[in-house]
């Protein structure tokens, strides 16, 4: 058996951590995860020497930063989420909603309904596939879009809020390294991770440690956090992970479909933007809360940037979690009701 796959795999880490450094050096927002991705994705589309992903390495990235948001609910801050659920449902409905851009640019340049629908939902790339598979969408054309959303979102909106709007207020209450409890945690959101696995629920690695990691901070009302470095372990493996998605070959397909992704995503953003600062205004919430909470990524990566810009943690996650179950369970339903329609 060629020992080629295991060169590549063995070389991928080095080069997300060499992309990590320059990132990290040059002052990036969210330096480890997407300095890797861009160091990855670069070498593949540039080399031929085409880097296969960390096996479980994304897993283990995302176990990581669920265990981390999860730490940062406590039982004052889970009153002041649910004190403002009604504004998390509708930020979430609004993105949601503002798929439908995407939808129309799809439909107007000749995509069926199935792969211009779930091409264009803000869910994950793995059940917007698997959705499309039931419904007969082109699942490569699903797959890419999916992909090169939230690739489009990682890039720009953490570097969007550093450089225009700028960090958070210091959070002076930063909680502290509880190595008996994270010896605890970590094992077992690694077993629910699991769990959740094994009955096909989405997410699992991100959402099993979070849902755990939070409900115990809060029950105990424990005030920890990782140990430092611990984030940057998590935004390199996910970043690297990610990267892997990406060669020549993605970015030569169908470049009019690309294009036509990149425009629906880029108008999504902005009616997000839009509509974060109308709740903004009638709330006297912290904008770019707000806006990161409703911006159409993945939540693992947009709640890394609230934690890394010092903005709400808790209130990001919560806008980004209810906008992922909006789509999970409307998606589908919505999309038989349409395609009953004529024309």
């Amino acid at each position: 058996m060629s020992d080629r796959p295991l060169k590549l795999w063995l070389a991928t880490p080095l080069v997300g951590l060499a992309g990590g450094y320059l990132a990290s050096q040059v002052g990036w927002p969210l330096p480890w995860m997407i300095g890797s991705l861009l160091a990855i994705i670069l070498v593949r589309c540039l080399t031929p020497w085409q880097l296969a992903e960390i096996p479980g390495g994304r897993k283990c990235g995302q176990w990581i930063v669920g265990i981390g948001i999860g730490l940062h609910f406590t039982p004052v801050v889970m009153e002041q989420v649910l004190a403002h659920f009604g504004l998390i449902f509708f930020g979430a409905l609004v993105t949601s909603v503002s798929s439908v851009v995407g939808v129309w640019l799809m439909r107007r340049t000749g995509e069926d309904r199935a792969t211009a629908f779930f091409s264009s939902m803000p869910g994950g790339s793995g059940e917007m596939v698997n959705l499309g598979a039931r419904n007969g969408a082109q699942l490569s054309s699903v797959a890419a879009a999916q992909s090169l959303r939230v690739l489009a979102v990682v890039l720009c909106v953490p570097a969007i809020f550093k450089y225009l709007l700028g960090n958070g207020a210091p959070n002076p209450q930063t909680g502290t390294v509880d190595w008996t409890w994270l010896v605890l945690l970590f094992p077992a959101g690694a077993l629910l991770a699991w769990g959740w696995q094994r009955l096909k629920q989405p997410n699992p690695w991100l959402f099993g440690p979070l849902l755990l990691s939070a409900a115990i901070s809060i029950a105990w009302n424990l005030h920890i956090a990782l140990p430092p470095g611990g984030s940057q372990i998590g935004q390199w493996l996910i970043g690297s992970g990610l990267g892997c998605h990406f060669n020549r070959s993605f970015f030569r397909r169908a470049p009019s479909f690309m294009a036509r992704t990149l425009l629906g995503t880029a108008l999504t953003m902005l009616i997000a933007a839009l509509a974060a600062l109308a709740l903004s205004a009638m709330t006297h919430l912290d904008l770019r809360s707000l806006t990161l909470g409703m911006m159409p990524g993945g939540i693992a990566e947009m709640s890394l940037t609230a934690e890394v810009l010092q903005l709400s943690v808790p209130l990001v996650t919560a806008m980004q979690v209810m906008r992922l179950l909006f789509v999970l369970f409307l998606a589908e339903p919505l999309f038989r009701y349409w395609d009953r329609e004529p024309g």
